[in-house]
């Protein structure tokens, strides 16, 4: 494993971090254990999750499979998504000081840890004005409950915004994006990644085996192999409606070098600018060993140019 520093920050991170989503949905308390230990033994320091995760329990789940080495990784987690009240009413504000304040020590006491070293905001509050979140999540940071703060499904325009705002009040700035991005799906490179260049925040891409149909495992016209993600009836839709020419394409780009969609899909898209670690949801100790060794294809500069 490989590590980075996140944005023009100094909070190194793994090139391949872990997504914990399904922490407490899909997965149970002892795989969530198993899956750590095996993150942990790859080198993955960069372990995401969110207070809304399976309402609280991801953050739960996570903080007890750390118990005893949380010194050596760096968790980064999320709030401002609706906990259906059990932060209290917050009447939509979920970005204010008020709410900030009863969803962090939430998290911590979930966790079970004195500090979270990345804290973002899940996605932009249509309340709080910015300068009101960055005040307060610079005064999280002055406390030493949080060591970084970063933003979530952000747009471009938002992630400059609020980076010149932070400047102008003196607050800390967000040192990460967390958005949608692959080499499916790639809007982000319309304007994101070059917003983040611009002031510094480094991405970290979710989604970015795109629900597995950049694993090799779905075909065009067939249906999901019984048992996978995608053959849930609610999910369906992403097969018929996925981007096959854009899937056949890395597919080809993998088999003509001889390597795996999964080194593709990975490696590739850590190579991008300004990403800073590559975030996937696993529910299987197996799948972390397998996101990590893709992690460990560096792409050529020829190799980039042929990815488009």
């Amino acid at each position: 494993m490989s590590y980075r520093p996140l944005g023009s920050s100094g909070l190194m991170v793994s090139v391949v971090g872990l997504g914990c989503n399904a922490f407490g949905t899909r997965v149970d308390a002892d795989r969530v254990t198993a899956i750590v230990d095996a993150a942990v033994d790859e080198g993955i320091t960069l372990f995401d999750t969110a207070d809304v995760y399976g309402a609280g329990a991801s953050e739960e789940l996570l903080g007890k499979a750390l118990r005893g080495r949380r010194d050596r990784v760096v968790v980064a987690t999320k709030f401002g998504s609706d906990m259906g009240g059990s932060n209290g009413p917050d009447w939509g504000a979920r970005g204010s000081r008020r709410y900030i304040r009863r969803a962090v020590e939430a998290s911590l006491r979930r966790l079970g840890t004195d500090w979270i070293d990345l804290y973002q905001l899940h996605r932009p509050c249509p309340v709080t004005p910015v300068e009101e979140t960055l005040a307060a999540l610079d005064e999280l940071v002055t406390e030493g409950k949080v060591r970084y703060v970063g933003s979530s499904n952000f747009a471009a325009w938002q992630v400059v915004d609020a980076d010149w705002t932070a400047r102008e009040i003196g607050t800390e700035r967000f040192v990460s994006a967390q958005n949608k991005y692959s080499l499916v799906d790639r809007r982000a490179e319309t304007e994101l990644v070059p917003a983040c260049e611009s002031v510094g925040a480094g991405i970290l891409p979710y989604f970015p085996l795109e629900f597995g149909l950049l694993t090799g495992k779905y075909r065009r016209g067939e249906p999901a192999p019984e048992g996978s993600r995608l053959a849930d009836p609610r999910l369906g839709r992403r097969l018929a409606e996925a981007n096959w020419d854009r899937i056949e394409a890395v597919e080809a780009f993998a088999r003509d070098r001889g390597l795996t969609m999964l080194q593709v899909a990975i490696g590739g898209l850590a190579a991008q600018p300004a990403v800073a670690s590559v975030i996937a949801g696993v529910t299987t100790p197996e799948q972390v060993r397998a996101n990590a060794a893709a992690g460990l294809w560096e792409p050529t500069l020829e190799d980039l140019a042929a990815l488009g």
